[in-house]
C-alpha cells in the first residue's frame, strides 16, 4: 500500500443500493477527494446483519463468508453506514469461532473496516470539505455508529467546514429513532412511539434539514416526519459533505434519477 494512495473498497450496503444509490456516489467522491483509489466489488452482498439480529447465524455466516471473500486484498473497506461497518468490524469474528481459517480472515477484515465519515476524519485526516449547503441542519447519532464505532465528533467537525451550513443540536441527538433493523418489525408500537418522539425533537430545533450517517434511520425518520406533516428535509450526511445536493431531492421527496 502506498500510504498516500490506499486502495479502498466501498461496501455499498443494501439500503444504499436499493433506495439511495447517490449516497454511494457521494461516498466515492469523498474518498477520491481524500486521495484514495476506490473500487466497488461487484459481487458484494448483504453483510448479514438482519439474519444475525434474528438469530439465524447459519445464514449470517454464509453471507459473511461471501463478504470476506469479496473484500479480501484491499487496504481498507469503507461503508456509508455505522450499522453495516459495525457488523463487519465487531461481529464477524464471533461468527467463526469454530472455523480457524475464516476466523482469521474475519479478524483481518474487521481491522480494515471503517464507517465512511470516521475513516475520512480519523484515518485520512480530512479536516475540511469543499462543499456548500445553505440551510440549518440537525444531526441524528445512529446507534451502531455511535455506540459500536464511536462516531460522534467526526461528522460535526466536517459539517463545520461546509459553507452556508449551521448546525443546531437536538435535545437528545443520541436517542434511538426506533428503527433498529428488525426491532421495528418485532415491536412496531414501541418503534412508532420512539420515532414520533424523535421527530418532535427534530422539529423543536427549527432546523430545515435532518442529517445522519445511516440510511435505515433516515428512511424511518423521513417517513414519520412526512406522516406528521413536519416540513424538514432529510439527507445522508455524505450527500452534503460531497456537495451532491443540487438536483437531488431529499429522501422521501420525488424520484432519484
Amino acid at each position: 500500500m502506498s500510504q498516500n494512495r490506499p486502495r479502498v473498497a466501498l461496501f455499498v450496503t443494501c439500503l444504499v443500493d436499493l433506495y439511495r444509490p447517490t449516497v454511494g456516489f457521494a461516498a466515492i467522491r469523498l474518498l477520491e477527494n481524500a486521495g484514495c483509489l476506490v473500487e466497488v466489488p461487484p459481487v458484494q452482498t448483504c453483510c448479514g446483519q438482519p439474519a444475525y439480529n434474528t438469530g439465524d447465524r447459519a445464514t449470517a455466516r454464509d453471507l459473511a463468508r461471501a463478504v470476506i471473500d469479496a473484500f479480501g486484498g484491499y487496504d481498507y473497506v469503507v461503508a456509508p453506514s455505522g450499522s453495516c461497518a459495525g457488523m463487519v468490524s465487531h461481529h464477524y469474528p464471533t461468527l467463526f469461532e469454530d472455523d480457524p481459517q475464516y476466523r482469521a480472515k474475519a479478524a483481518a477484515l474487521a481491522e480494515r473496516t471503517h464507517e465512511l465519515v470516521s475513516f475520512l476524519r480519523d484515518v485520512r485526516g480530512v479536516a475540511a470539505v469543499a462543499a456548500r449547503y445553505e440551510d440549518s441542519v440537525t444531526y441524528h447519532d445512529s446507534c451502531s455508529g455511535l455506540r459500536e464505532l464511536g462516531v460522534k465528533a467526526q461528522p460535526r467537525a466536517l459539517l463545520a467546514s461546509v459553507e452556508g451550513l449551521s448546525l443546531t443540536e437536538m435535545a437528545d441527538p443520541e436517542i434511538c429513532c426506533g428503527f433498529g433493523g428488525t426491532f421495528c418489525v418485532k415491536y412496531p408500537d414501541i418503534s412508532t412511539r420512539m420515532v414520533s418522539d424523535k421527530c418532535a425533537d427534530i422539529a423543536a430545533t427549527g432546523a430545515g434539514t435532518l442529517l445522519a450517517g445511516d440510511l435505515g434511520c433516515l428512511l424511518n425518520m423521513a417517513g414519520r416526519l412526512k406522516r406528521e406533516g413536519v416540513p424538514v428535509k432529510v439527507r445522508h450526511v455524505a450527500e452534503v459533505l460531497a456537495g451532491m445536493t443540487g438536483e437531488l431531492p431529499p429522501i422521501g421527496e420525488g424520484s432519484v434519477s
